[in-house]
């Protein structure tokens, strides 16, 4: 993750430069023993190093621009222990652009049930290799719809209140969402990820319930938007609240453009009495499905009209390891090799570039690839 920057290239003519930053290093031996305090004293540009350990109860609020803060030698585990900041969660982000990499947040709780390890509302916030466990929400976000949230190597798990209205990942009406590389699992009553942003981009992670779990949606867009779902593993639990594995347009479509490219996913169903995979309400609306690897009984088609190509099912056996979520095609099975070509469309490029590999990682994969659903290579 880059540090904080200088005075950049799209300086505007006559603007003062950027302050270059300075390097604050938090930890219980430094100076700046945490991050409350280092909130008090940070300014735009800075770079926080956290020394690696358990900092209980540490809660702030950040409101800086260009603001970098990273963990230093090894995980940061920030547990809430029954504080908050302003009845929101453990931290409120609201500043400009602001990166984090290498932190945990866990326990947020508060008064509304809303608790989030992170409240986002506004500017970019960007976080790579952060945790979130055993918040009312994971991270949630306000509807400034300028704002933009990036999430990068992540994983949420065992999100929610329990009551159905909090989850793993709940993202307002903000303007963009990106998720890539990341593992969602395992939320309470409530689903794996919420978001009402008007552009997002889904790409390589795995969402799966799992043993025990009892999420809701996997994968919720509730307003339509754009929705590039590229190269995911989306899977249902056996003990699902709710049948649908995908969700989009439920609550009515407000964006402007309302598309959903759906596109060489693994989608598998664990409902013991059968599920549906893609729930989409009729409207004004694009559905493009291409080259999804389905298990399990349901069709995509009742989702109604789209552009549905080579979307094939496949038995269990088709699969390397079914039953530990290794859901790659054996090199023998007759499904192999049965990719077709996706051309771009909307604006978007919706090919396969990368492929998830577990835990909350991925790898390029051939320009060309070959192989039906999330998985391009392929196993014994």
């Amino acid at each position: 993750m880059a540090g904080a920057q200088g005075q950049g290239s799209d300086a505007e003519v006559g603007a003062p430069p950027r302050r270059a930053g300075r390097v604050i290093r938090v930890g219980p031996a430094r100076e700046v023993k945490s991050l409350a305090q280092a909130a008090r004293i940070a300014a735009n540009g800075d770079t926080l190093e956290v020394d690696a350990g358990d900092y209980m109860g540490d809660v702030a609020v950040w409101t800086q621009d260009r603001l970098s803060i990273r963990a230093s030698g090894g995980r940061v585990r920030l547990m809430a222990d029954g504080r908050h900041v302003e009845g929101k969660g453990i931290w409120v982000a609201r500043g400009g652009d602001m990166q984090v990499e290498g932190l945990d947040f866990s326990g947020a709780r508060v008064a509304s049930r809303n608790g989030a390890g992170i409240r986002f509302e506004r500017g970019r916030l960007r976080l790579r290799d952060c945790g979130f466990f055993d918040n009312e929400n994971g991270i949630l976000t306000a509807g400034d719809p300028a704002a933009e949230l990036e999430i990068t190597g992540c994983e949420f798990g065992h999100n929610g209140f329990g009551d159905g209205y909090s989850h793993n990942l709940y993202v307002g009406p903000i303007g963009k969402l990106t998720v890539s590389g990341s593992y969602f699992h395992h939320a309470r009553v409530g689903h794996l990820l919420k978001s009402r942003a008007a552009e997002n981009h889904i790409l390589y992670n795995r969402l799966t319930d799992e043993e025990g779990g009892r999420a809701s949606y996997e994968l919720e867009f509730p307003n339509g938007g754009i929705a590039r779902v590229v190269g995911n593993i989306i899977g249902q639990g056996a003990r699902t609240e709710n049948p649908a594995l995908v969700s989009y347009g439920a609550e009515g479509y407000v964006a402007r453009r309302n598309a959903l490219y759906l596109v060489n996913n693994t989608l598998v169903d664990d409902r013991p009495e059968g599920g549906v995979f893609l729930a989409v309400k009729a409207g004004d609306r694009t559905l493009v499905a291409i080259n999804n690897l389905l298990l399990g009984t349901a069709s995509l088609e009742s989702a109604g009209i789209g552009d549905y190509r080579n979307n094939l099912f496949v038995a269990r056996g088709d699969c390397v390891d079914a039953e530990r979520h290794d859901y790659r095609l054996r090199r023998g099975s007759a499904f192999a090799g049965r990719a077709l070509p996706v051309d771009a469309q909307g604006g978007f490029d919706l090919g396969v570039r990368l492929e998830y590999l577990h835990p909350r990682r991925t790898r390029p994969v051939a320009p060309a690839p070959a192989q039906l659903g999330a998985l391009q290579s392929t196993g014994d």
